[in-house]
């Protein structure tokens, strides 16, 4: 990856940022964008101060036109675009029948739409690079999630978006992976939108256990030099993925009462 161009969408915290480190100390050129100036900075700030050659775009994916502008930096700053991380990604926390639903909606323009906007902008100079597309996107794109219809719709819609875009560039060598972590000590649950759009603030689980977004990172940065098709993170992401594949029923109990024993439960 040294001399790579290499763009992570909601680069300024968690994974994404990780992964901004792992590449940039491999040696690639960084562009990471962000909503939120002041975080975006200081994360440019703390990359380059580590010898990361790295670029802040203040932009939100679920906007069209700062994808194209996103795009437009990259190749004015570096003259071409190598990967793309389709990284930034929003969750929430409510019962279906409670949420509104333009909680949902964010939740989809984000997830879904977000990467669909980053990726369309940036396909001719990929397909140019016969470079790689990369989806972060969650075992909840394979096993919904009770209290997460949201979520885990935008992740079964870009699961598919990515396998069909897969599939139909096989033939230009653009590499596309579906990278799909499991449970990972990051900012999103904080973030995560309740049923009336608020922000959660803190995170319903114990995180001290989790995969680290750092492992998270190298693991991605490693499928993406390979060019895999397809990453599921985790012993328990791994097995939640065969055993829904084999036992729906059953997980659909045992997943029910893991999220209920959640602090702060929607189901309580």
């Amino acid at each position: 990856m040294k001399d790579k161009v290499v763009i992570i969408t909601g680069g300024s915290s968690g994974i994404g940022k990780a992964l901004a480190a792992r590449f940039g100390q491999k040696g690639s050129r960084i562009l990471i964008t962000g909503r939120k100036k002041e975080e975006l900075d200081a994360t440019v700030t703390e990359l380059a101060n580590q010898g990361v050659q790295i670029l802040g775009v203040q932009a939100d994916v679920a906007l069209r036109a700062d994808n194209g502008r996103m795009v437009d930096e990259a190749i004015k700053n570096f003259g071409k675009i190598d990967v793309l991380i389709n990284n930034a990604g929003i969750s929430m926390r409510a019962l279906f029948k409670d949420v509104d639903l333009e909680v949902i909606n964010k939740v989809m323009d984000i997830n879904f739409f977000g990467a669909v906007y980053a990726t369309h902008s940036c396909l001719p100079h990929l397909i140019k690079s016969q470079g790689s597309i990369v989806g972060i996107s969650s075992i909840a794109g394979y096993r919904g999630l009770p209290g997460r219809t949201g979520y885990s719709s935008s992740k079964f819609a870009l699961n598919g978006f990515l396998e069909a875009l897969r599939t139909e560039l096989i033939h230009t060598g653009v590499h596309v992976l579906t990278a799909c972590p499991g449970f990972t000590a990051s900012n999103i649950r904080k973030r995560s939108l309740l049923k009336d759009g608020t922000a959660q603030g803190n995170s319903p689980r114990e995180e001290g256990g989790m995969m680290t977004a750092e492992e998270c990172a190298k693991h991605i940065y490693n499928a993406t030099v390979r060019r895999r098709k397809t990453l599921v993170l985790t012993r328990q992401g791994k097995l939640t993925v065969f055993l829904n594949k084999w036992a729906p029923g059953v997980m659909d109990r045992f997943v029910y009462n893991t999220m209920a024993k959640e602090e702060n439960s929607p189901f309580q």
